[in-house]
């Protein structure tokens, strides 16, 4: 009799609870930074130099104090990695990748085969087994004399030594989850596809292409990178990269004062409604001491490339005193930021009935949630466990709208669902997420009262009988 009276109980609440409508949520933005796929702060663990720029942090040192922080990344000469034909020595990147890894962060890579700084970015074996090139002297261009040694990009002995190089890096890194993007870095000095600081030759779009090809090849899974800078080879290198599937990256953003702060933010608009586009600010100290350095300049480009990365080309914890402001600025507009504007659902519902949920999505970002994502409601029992999961499988947010700073486009969606034929009756915390189409959460929201996996609490919810 008790039993009975008690599920009676619990009906007439549940009737009651429908007349007076649903539980209606407008839960604000936390204004928070956000680590997500496909976006964020990326670190310069090496600007080519091993002394520059994360690498001077100490081991234990992962940074989890900068806000935005979601990508490390390695920018190094191949003769690094290869100083021996066919003789790898990845250790120069697994030590500094793995304390990021850990940490639930990725990595992404760049090898270059010329810089202004070294002789041989290029291993030496491959000139001595034939391979083309130029000395030259930064500033002069080719030079007998000069210090420094590019290859010949076209060269097919080049070419043949680094198609191995890369077959050996995809091995290791195409398709890995823990990676976020590869550069097509063995074009230019510096891996920048130009040679202005390097041996100053000009080479076909068809010499570039085909370094993008050598890549491809081999990266058939993971992002690409094609450096802006290509196009000084020809604007169709760009267009090719396009075609390939490679996103867009442009360096050194406020290398120049104003009206020169940037150049290529035309290009991107080709590329950032499919893939995130990556940006790099120029050395920090060196912007400022050019008077390049200008923060509403730096928040434009973001814009204006619609970037989902961008990079920190500095000493971070200097970059992070100094830059507090920006960096906070930055965090609410770079990539893509899916804000939940409303959500409803009933008091109380009967598990005869099943149950609908409404809720209505803007993206506050410069950028589309690439990786997109399905709205799911989650029931909780008070001890934590999950009872009940609902992915409304109709709704993408990879397809919300990128709008101009300050305004939105809200979409609404809502989905119906039966409940399981062992689901329980009695009261439940309802969490919001989104994610795989199996529920499992894979979009940080800027919402309070996480649950440690990137569900949100916003209410309960009464479940009869």
């Amino acid at each position: 009799m008790i039993k009975s009276t008690l599920v009676c109980t619990t009906i007439l609440f549940c009737v009651s609870a429908f007349s007076e409508g649903n539980n209606v949520v407008t839960p604000a933005d936390n204004g928070k930074p956000l680590v997500n796929p496909q976006m964020g702060w990326k670190l310069n663990f090496y600007s080519n130099v091993l002394s520059n720029y994360g690498s001077k942090l100490a081991p234990s040192d992962t940074l989890d104090d900068f806000p935005g922080l979601a990508c490390i990344y390695l920018r190094l000469p191949w003769a690094y990695i290869e100083p021996e034909e066919g003789k790898f020595d990845w250790s120069v990147v697994d030590a500094p990748a793995q304390r990021w890894i850990d940490k639930g962060l990725q990595v992404a890579f760049r090898f270059s085969v010329s810089e202004s700084w070294m002789r041989y970015a290029t291993p030496k074996w491959v000139a001595d087994a034939g391979a083309k090139g130029y000395n030259f002297t930064v500033g002069k261009g080719v030079d007998e004399g000069g210090p420094f040694w590019e290859p010949d990009y076209a060269d097919p002995v080049f070419l043949e030594k680094h198609g191995h190089f890369v077959a050996a890096a995809a091995a290791r890194y195409d398709g890995n989850p823990n990676v976020a993007f590869v550069d097509v870095g063995s074009f230019g000095v510096w891996g920048e596809g130009h040679t202005f600081a390097s041996t100053q030759l000009k080479y076909s779009a068809d010499v570039v292409k085909k370094h993008i090809d050598l890549y491809t090849k081999y990266f058939t899974k993971t992002l690409l990178a094609a450096n802006d800078d290509f196009s000084f080879q020809g604007d169709e290198s760009i267009q090719y990269a396009l075609e390939k599937g490679l996103t867009l990256r442009d360096d050194s953003i406020l290398v120049q004062p104003p009206p020169d702060s940037y150049f290529h933010a035309a290009m991107a608009q080709q590329f950032w409604p499919k893939l995130p586009v990556i940006l790099e600010h120029e050395h920090y100290q060196g912007s400022i001491a050019r008077g390049a350095w200008n923060r509403d300049l730096f928040m434009q480009a973001i814009e204006d490339y619609h970037a989902s990365y961008m990079c920190i080309h500095w000493f971070p914890h200097e970059f992070l005193e100094k830059e507090r402001e920006l960096i906070d600025r930055v965090n609410k507009r770079l990539g893509y930021r899916l804000q939940l504007r409303e959500a409803a659902w009933p008091n109380c519902a009967k598990l005869s009935e099943g149950i609908r949920f409404e809720s209505k999505w803007a993206n506050a970002g410069v950028a589309p949630c690439y990786p997109g994502g399905f709205v799911t409601f989650t029931l909780k029992d008070a001890q934590g466990g999950i009872v009940a999961v609902f992915v409304n499988e109709s709704f993408d947010v990879r397809g919300l709208s990128v709008m101009p700073p300050g305004e939105t486009a809200v979409q609404s969606t809502a989905s119906s669902n039966h409940f399981a034929p062992n689901m329980p009756a009695g009261k439940f915390n309802v969490f919001v997420s989104v994610g795989q189409r199996d529920g499992t959460p894979k979009i940080a929201l800027p919402l309070d009262n996480e649950d440690g996996h990137r569900r949100y609490l916003l209410g309960a919810i009464e479940i009869a009988p």
